[in-house]
């Protein structure tokens, strides 16, 4: 069974930070493309970046570059997000996502994490 399961959020002040995981099983991911997505109360489910299967490749939303930093642990199969600067507007719930293809766009990723909610107070 392919399961991906996220940690690491949590309640943060505006300027803080936080480390999202996502750990992968049920089988090697090494060759997916992971991709980090959110949602925001009210709003749909937004892209936030990506990284190949080697980690050379990344790609980042235009309102979280330069502050969050993707990569991943393919000996753990685990990818993760590193959020710095946070501001209250990265209030969401975030989820991780794994597919085949090289895309901002959610339906072609084809496995989900449950999501963990990151609350940035002002």
């Amino acid at each position: 069974q392919v399961q991906l399961v996220e940690s690491g959020g949590g309640l943060v002040q505006a300027g803080g930070s936080l480390r999202l995981s996502c750990a992968a099983s049920g089988r090697t991911f090494r060759s997916d493309v992971m991709g980090w997505f959110r949602q925001a109360p009210g709003k749909e489910r937004e892209f936030v970046a990506h990284i190949g299967g080697s980690g050379s490749i990344t790609y980042y939303a235009a309102s979280v570059k330069g502050r969050f930093t993707i990569s991943r642990d393919n000996g753990k199969n685990t990818v993760y997000l590193q959020m710095n600067s946070l501001k209250p507007e990265d209030t969401a719930v975030y989820y991780c996502a794994a597919g085949a293809v090289y895309t901002t766009v959610e339906r072609w990723y084809d496995y989900w994490g449950q999501g963990t909610q990151v609350t940035v107070s002002s």
